[in-house]
């Protein structure tokens, strides 16, 4: 028998039937917990605590849909940890997670965080729990504000409860889309070491991963104690390992004539490997040099640089170039160097793809060692209280492998330029050499580096639980503390390094040296420029010099304090009343300092970061009341009321209050209905408030006007771009600056948002040997009002250029957050935190489940869909919804189905998992019979394989998830982020088809 305040989610299941993955839970059915394979009767559990409420019951009679994720189905899908199960498509819904596939981007949490959101409404609006207590935030960067999945203590880890419903009324601010309550195994005993390999097979090894770990437990008359510890290792997984990545193309639909749209490298007759495209793991010009000639001024006054003669690389036309590469068998006036650019020359002929870009991180590698520990002590006094305590420790190790270019500017006259190129000049100077003009830019290739991170994240809780001096109620007041450290390193070229290494004078040695060698004896000379340094060959020294570690420190703080007490408020026919009442205080600190050079804007061509550092606590009280309002009546077989209120006061946006309502109504045994109305208010996270002034870049190509396709561009792209006297031919050779900061100091204020379920549940009672069967249908809407929200540069861009003449010509909506300079047409985008008009988020959720005795055993099916019916945003009040439902990576619909066999000691099973396919045509309004981008996904199937024996004390399970190996499907460049060829999806497999095993044994 388990104790009386047990987290147990659970079903009726007849003696051997398995454990139930992706269960869906049904009101009113006797709670018993899953029988294993041996047909070992269930046991009965009296009282017990559902995620979605805070009430013990005698029966389970929740309003709210939920579902239940068991250790033992994680195993059977060949997961290695609850990161990967939390992420998969079938708790999720299709809905875009961030993963390790998200390494190179910016993401909240920093590199290497893995986080869950629910609905499509993001891990800020997602409750993560352990055991029903927050967990707290941790990550690196300024941008920390949710929970990290990789600090679960997955060996101790008994099963996952998602909560599909708004629950900010019960657990706080927060809970907007859901809850995920991630329960341990409770009064374990004895010792068992796990094992698992997961290995890639169609990936040359690489991107595996091992998990390997030790759970131990005893307990006593008066005492228990349980915890574990392990290992968790993932390989990394580069470019180079997949088909799909190795050579990203432009993917462009073949003309009627099936010519293809592709750039076609001369070299070899085929698409080109990563050319210079706006989105996706793209190639950046290598190995050529920019130069120009001084035209004098133009009638306007501006200064000319015009291009100049040379012999045209081949499939460059006979052109004036401003970029050229190394080629030793040209002669005449750029004798040496081949033609690669200028006005009229595709970007495409420049040299764009170096061997070593293969090296890029698909999937970033990561350690993580984690020890957890719980335990309890029963004092016989304080109402036969218990006092009890949770430690966890946990550390990650992380890295993403990268590929850098290196712009290096050459001065007017410096010695470092060859005669033979000492006609060049540019523009002024560009930040490398103090106020002259450039003579010469090489666009280096400079090759690989490593970003690292190494986060250290310690949480602990204690507490006393018992009987409250009121006869059949409990207390429970406990206190919890959290800290998240991270190390975060990034190899930068510094800025003044750079400038005072190409300021050089003869070293009367035939050689160069810093001409402020005295007051910096360090200071190493910039080579001189040649073939080998334009191809990436660059001294050691040198590169040691300029090329420097910059480390910046995350701390994230928070404190908990909480108390609660539940029982009986009074009697009524058809039931008692049963109350919960509580209160907590909470306070979170993040502190994120980088490295100086970062903050000070000496790191070249590379974002800088301010300080972010900020705190902020909130008291709240709360209750909630469940009432039976009839039983066993005609027509009413149960009707029972869930109510729940939350008084929230932060010390930064003030207070507000919450509830939520709930009803289940039961009209014959077999046929149930729940439905549940909620309010929420969420303040600001703090990196939304605080975050630090972080001036990052967009490449150039993400100027919308910048040679935009004349016969594919939207009629409002086209007309929006000649306001501003641009055409097609226009190219932006400035980045896009993109400032980000927090929303604190713009008054940004809390969201607030509505969230309503109706649902059903059918269990018929089927005739003697047809087995059991169960049906439950949800119907969920989201609408979230001033939600806090970071747009993207991208999104901007894009929605501002495609708006209507009238938005466009005003500034008003996405074009508030754009400038571009009357001057050098450079553009900036304002990305900060913001309070979104409108998100909303509609859809239905279908689960079913039949189990049926065949032969020895037992046969068990599950089937669970996700539609959206609406997913839509808007950023100000007075602009149209945008719908987002089918467009890429936002699926329609997504489903799982698993059928699995079950008889004396063995277990067989076979899953799919389904995302419909997607498209981004009627968003980009065009034509999908003549649009030359491919802008469209086919469904995808995703299909595992496993089987499991029992032993006497022992476990093993192995099996192949992608069994038919299907890869990503692919897109055209241009529109959407793309990993190789592509789209950037958390639902796609990148692994392949992969085997894995997995041994327990147990003393």
């Amino acid at each position: 028998m388990r104790t009386r305040k047990d987290y147990l989610l659970g079903t009726t299941m007849a003696a051997g039937a398995a454990a139930l993955s992706m269960t869906m839970l049904v009101p009113g059915a006797a709670l018993a917990q899953s029988a294993t394979n041996t047909g070992q009767e269930a046991t009965q559990v009296d009282e017990i605590v559902v995620v979605g409420s805070r009430i013990r019951r005698d029966n389970y009679n929740a309003p709210s849909p939920t579902q239940v994720v068991t250790r033992e189905e994680a195993t059977l899908q060949g997961f290695a940890s609850t990161t990967e199960a939390l992420q998969s498509t079938a708790v999720t819904g299709g809905t875009a997670q961030i993963n390790n596939s998200y390494g190179g981007y910016v993401t909240n949490g920093g590199p290497g965080a893995n986080t869950i959101g629910l609905r499509g409404m993001g891990p800020s609006r997602t409750l993560v729990l352990l055991n029903g207590r927050r967990v707290s935030p941790a990550g690196s960067r300024g941008s920390v504000g949710s929970a990290d999945l990789n600090v679960l203590p997955t060996a101790m880890i008994d099963r996952v409860e998602v909560l599909r419903d708004g629950a900010s009324s019960v657990y706080g601010s927060d809970a907007v889309a859901g809850v995920v309550n991630i329960q341990t195994r409770k009064n374990f005993e004895g010792l068992t070491l796990e094992a698992q390999s997961n290995l890639p097979l169609e990936a040359n090894g690489n991107g595996g991963s091992t998990r390997l770990s030790l759970t131990t437990g005893a307990r006593g008359d008066r005492w228990r104690a349980a915890g574990s510890a392990e290992f968790y290792e993932r390989d990394e997984l580069t470019l180079r390992d997949r088909e799909f990545t190795r050579c990203q193309t432009d993917g462009r639909r073949p003309t009627a004539a099936g010519v293809s749209r592709d750039f076609i490298d001369p070299l070899t007759g085929q698409s080109k490997c990563y050319p210079i495209t706006s989105t996706g793991s793209n190639g950046t010009t290598i190995n050529t040099i920019g130069v120009g000639v001084d035209g004098g001024l133009n009638a306007k006054g501006d200064r000319v640089f015009n291009g100049v003669a040379g012999t045209p690389a081949a499939g460059a036309p006979n052109v004036l170039f401003n970029r050229f590469r190394p080629n030793s068998g040209v002669t005449g006036a750029m004798a040496g160097f081949e033609g690669v650019g200028g006005t009229g020359v595709n970007v495409n002929v420049r040299d764009t793809f170096d061997d070593r870009m293969l090296n890029r991180s698909l999937i970033s590698p990561v350690e993580i060692a984690t020890l957890y520990a719980e335990g309890g002590y029963q004092l016989n006094a304080l109402g036969n209280a218990e006092v009890y305590g949770e430690f966890l420790v946990n550390q990650r190790k992380s890295s993403q492998t990268s590929f850098r270019q290196l712009a290096l500017d050459y001065a007017k006259d410096s010695p470092l330029i060859p005669s033979s190129l000492a006609f060049s000049t540019f523009s002024g100077d560009q930040g490398l050499n103090k106020g002259a003009d450039i003579g010469v830019r090489a666009f280096i290739g400079f090759g690989n580096d490593t970003a690292t991170q190494e986060q250290v994240f310690n949480r602990n809780v204690v507490g006393i639980k018992g009987d409250f001096f009121v006869p059949e109620w409990r207390y429970d007041l406990s206190a919890g503390y959290s800290r998240s450290r991270s190390e975060y390193v990034n190899n930068q070229f510094l800025t003044n390094r750079l400038i005072e290494s190409l300021d050089v004078v003869s070293n009367g040695a035939g050689g160069f040296q810093c001409r402020e060698l005295a007051s910096n004896p360090g200071c190493v000379a910039a080579p001189a420029l040649s073939s080998q340094v334009i191809g990436g060959v660059l001294p050691k020294s040198w590169v040691d010099y300029v090329f420097r570690p910059v480390k910046g420190i995350t701390e994230y703080k928070e404190a908990i304090v909480s108390a609660g007490i539940d029982g009986p408020l009074f009697d009524l026919p058809a039931g008692k009343v049963m109350g919960f009442f509580g209160a907590e205080w909470r306070k979170s600190e993040i502190d994120d300092t980088p490295g100086l050079d970062s903050q000070n804007g000496n790191t070249y061509n590379f974002s800088t970061s301010a300080i972010t550092r900020g705190s902020d606590s909130v008291w709240e009280v709360f209750g909630e009341v469940e009432a039976p309002l009839l039983r066993d009546a005609p027509f009413a077989r149960e009707l029972s009321l869930n109510a729940s209120f939350r008084y929230t006061d932060y010390d930064s946006y003030g207070d507000d209050t919450t509830y939520k309502v709930g009803l289940v109504y039961q009209p014959i045994d077999m046929l149930t209905f729940r439905a549940t109305y909620g309010t929420s208010y969420r303040a600001p996270a703090l990196f939304e408030q605080f975050v630090g002034a972080t001036s990052g870049f967009l490449a150039a190509g993400n100027d919308p006007c910048s040679e935009f396709d004349a016969d594919g561009a939207s009629p409002n792209l086209i007309a929006n771009c000649a306001v501003e006297g641009l055409d097609h031919t226009f190219q932006q050779k400035s980045s896009v600056a993109v400032i980000t900061k927090g929303g604190a100091e713009a008054g940004l204020s809390a969201e607030t948002s509505t969230n309503l379920t109706v649902g059903l549940v059918l269990r018929p009672t089927l005739p003697e040997g047809w087995g059991d069967f169960a049906f439950a249908v949800d119907y969920y809407e989201i609408e979230v009002k001033n939600g806090v929200a970071q747009y993207g540069a991208g999104n901007i861009l894009e929605r501002c250029y495609d708006s209507n003449a009238a938005d466009f010509a005003a500034d008003v909506g996405f074009c508030s957050l754009v400038s571009r300079d009357a001057g050098d047409k450079r553009l900036t985008v304002q990305n900060g935190y913001v309070n979104l008009a409108t998100d909303i988020v509609k859809g239905l959720d279908y689960t079913a489940r039949y189990r049926k005795d065949v032969g020895p055993g037992s046969v068990l099916a599950n089937l669970a869909v996700t539609q959206y019916t609406q997913v839509a945003s808007k950023l100000f009040s007075e602009d149209p919804l945008v719908e987002y439902k089918s467009r890429l990576n936002n699926p329609e619909f997504t489903a799982t189905a698993d059928l699995s066999y079950a008889w004396d000691k063995w277990r067989v099973r076979y899953g799919v998992e389904w995302i419909q396919g997607t498209s981004d045509y009627a968003y980009r309004r065009q034509n999908p019979a003549t649009s030359q981008y491919d802008l469209e996904t086919d469904d995808y199937y995703l299909h595992n394989t496993s089987v499991q024996y029992t032993g006497e004390g022992w476990t093993v399970t192995a099996g192949v998830r992608n069994l038919l190996n299907d890869n990503p499907p692919t897109i055209s460049s241009g529109y959407n982020n793309r990993v190789g060829n592509a789209p950037l999806y958390s639902g796609y497999d990148y692994l392949g088809r992969t085997a894995f095993v997995n041994l327990t044994k147990s003393f």
